[in-house]
Order: structure tokens, then C-alpha cells, then sequence
């Protein structure tokens, strides 16, 4: 039994009878303490007496007179996001419905970092408290920027994006970046501490410094997990039992779905599906290819029957990996339910 990412809120939560997060008082009220609506000296008689009631009573009401009477207009405004997200929070009938109902409708109107947030509760209640570390690695992917390096031998190493700009910003010489390149593997792992099958038990210890890299190549057992990962993720929110596999190239005249999990990789599946030129640069920017498919048959689309989803991750022109979770969730080819 290990317990791991314990800043994410996921304790405060409740767990109902079909493992669906329900929301409490004690989770609203980490959002007091957030950055964003925390006191500082400077927080005006307003704000303090707003806070102290809220953080006693989540759930009460706010008028907008009481929040255009503060002194500071970004409190406020941070004020107006955090009550329209509560109002949506509270309206759902779990966390999941809340997080699926994000992407619906006219556009998502929540900031990216409460998404990410989410995520990361979501993966950190999907795995559960028996996980090979190198699975909790890998779920990073789903609410963590990751930074991509290809270095020697086509090598594709990824690190926490924030941890690398910190690095970089203090001048480090231990900058992540610098040292991968131009070093033996047993020197990288040394220097880096890349995370892998024999070292995997010093996740636990800094399961949220978010800072050991890892090596993303078809054929490892990084990607391996993270397939299982992506198969969790997808039956507890959508019910369908998949398997997951990686794969080199896609080499299926009958190719007849795919499903980008980010947006750089959505460009590039399109594109190839399409039979339009995609130039080697780009192409190279493909991490890994997937092949899912599904365990039930029943949850399939008739059209769809028998025939595999192919998928991609790829880093776009930032060297960045960024996950989009929810594409599984609605670019899938379920059958539809009454």
C-alpha cells in the first residue's frame, strides 16, 4: 500500500458505492488555499471576512456586490472563476460527470491548471494505492507538460517541463537537458536519475518532485505501462475493457480509426490517414504509436467491429509532450447507449 501525490486533493474526496469521486466541503476548501484566493498582508477587510466564511462554509453564497467590493480587480476576477466552477462542481453528479461535461457543449470556460488538477486525482484514484511506480510515472504524462529530448542512438527522454525550467533558470549544471546529451546511458541514468525497472522503487520517496526522467522508446517498459495506464483511464470512465499496444508503424490498408492523445500527434495521424504528405520532420516528431483494441465487442460502434484504433503521442514544436486525456474520452468509437 503506498500513498503518493498527497497534495492533489484526492483524500478529501468521498468515494461512492460504484467508485465515482463525490465532492466535499473538505475538498472545496483546498481551493482557499490555492495561490490564487490564499490571504496575503496586502488582502483587503473584504477579501479576509469572504474567505473566512467560505473556508468555514464552502457552500454558502456570493453575491457580486460582495466581490466588486474588494480592493484588488484580479482578486476578484480570480474570485468570479473559482464560484463559477464551484456552481458547476456542485451541479454534477460526481467529479468524472463534472470533468466530462468540460468538454461539452460551447468550449471549456475552466482554467487549465483546475484540468490538470482533475487529471491528476483522477489517475492518482484509477491506479489506486497498488501501482508499479513506474505506472504513477507514467500517469504524470496525463497532467504534467513533459519535455522531449532525442538524443544519442534515437534515445527519446522526457522530464517534467517545469522541473527542466527550473533547472534552467538557476543555472544549474544539472540542468535535465544538458545532461542528457553526450553521455553513456549508465552516465545518464547516474546523473539524471532516469527512472527504469531496476531503480523504480525511489519513485515513492519523490513521487511529487515530479523530478526523474524517463525513457519513452517503443520496446521499453516505460510505454508498456503507460498502455496500461491509458486502459485504466478509459474503463473507469467509459465502462470498456481495452487492450492497449505499441507499435512501430501503422501498416493497415484497412486503417479506419485513430485517435491523437495530443494535438500534435492529432495533426500528424490525420494527415497520414488522409494519404497527404507529412515531411520526415514532422514524422519524426512521433514518439510512439499505439493500437487499441476492444475486449468487449459490445461497446463498439457495428462499423467499427473487429477493427483496431490506432494512436499516437508526439512532442509538437516545443519539444513538449502535452497529454490530452479527454480525446479517449469522446474519439472513441463506442456503440451508442439509450
Amino acid at each position: 500500500m503506498t500513498n503518493y501525490w498527497t497534495n492533489s486533493a484526492y483524500s478529501t474526496l468521498a468515494i461512492s458505492p460504484d467508485r465515482q469521486l463525490l465532492v466535499t466541503d473538505d475538498f472545496l476548501r483546498t481551493y482557499m488555499q490555492r495561490p490564487e484566493l490564499k490571504l496575503v498582508p496586502e488582502s483587503c477587510p473584504v477579501e479576509c471576512s469572504l474567505h473566512q466564511r467560505l473556508t468555514e462554509h464552502p457552500r454558502a453564497e456570493v453575491l457580486e456586490s460582495e466581490i466588486s467590493a474588494m480592493a484588488d480587480e484580479d482578486i476578484q476576477e480570480n474570485y468570479r472563476v473559482w464560484l463559477r466552477f464551484r456552481t458547476r462542481l456542485l451541479a454534477a453528479n460526481s467529479l468524472e460527470s463534472f470533468y466530462m461535461s468540460l468538454f461539452k457543449g460551447e468550449g471549456v470556460d475552466v482554467p487549465p491548471l483546475f484540468i490538470a488538477q482533475l487529471a491528476q486525482i483522477f489517475v492518482r484514484h484509477i491506479l489506486g494505492d497498488e501501482v508499479h511506480p513506474l505506472e504513477a510515472r507514467m500517469g504524470e504524462l496525463f497532467f504534467r507538460t513533459q519535455k522531449i529530448s532525442v538524443i544519442d542512438d534515437g534515445i527519446v527522454m522526457g522530464a517534467d517541463e517545469e522541473v527542466v525550467a527550473k533547472n534552467a533558470q538557476a543555472g544549474d549544471t544539472g540542468n535535465i537537458m544538458d545532461l542528457l546529451k553526450g553521455k553513456s546511458m549508465t552516465m545518464r541514468s547516474a546523473d539524471l536519475d532516469v527512472i527504469h525497472e531496476d531503480n523504480a522503487d525511489e519513485y515513492w520517496p519523490r513521487n511529487e518532485d515530479f523530478d526523474l526522467a524517463v525513457q519513452l522508446n517503443f520496446g521499453h517498459e516505460p510505454i508498456n505501462h503507460f498502455c496500461r495506464v491509458l486502459e485504466k483511464w478509459i474503463q473507469h470512465f467509459l465502462g470498456a475493457g481495452v487492450r492497449i499496444t505499441p507499435m512501430q508503424q501503422i501498416s493497415d490498408p484497412k486503417w479506419s480509426w485513430h485517435v491523437g492523445l495530443d494535438a500534435a500527434a492529432t495533426e500528424i495521424l490525420n494527415k497520414l490517414y488522409n494519404k497527404e504528405l507529412v515531411e520526415s520532420d514532422e514524422l519524426q516528431k512521433v514518439i510512439c504509436l499505439f493500437r487499441l483494441d476492444f475486449i468487449d465487442e459490445a461497446a463498439v460502434a457495428k462499423a467499427q467491429a473487429g477493427k483496431p484504433v490506432y494512436m499516437a503521442i508526439a512532442m509538437n514544436d516545443q519539444q513538449q509532450l502535452k497529454l490530452k486525456p479527454q480525446n479517449l474520452l469522446f474519439n472513441l468509437p463506442l456503440a451508442k447507449t439509450s
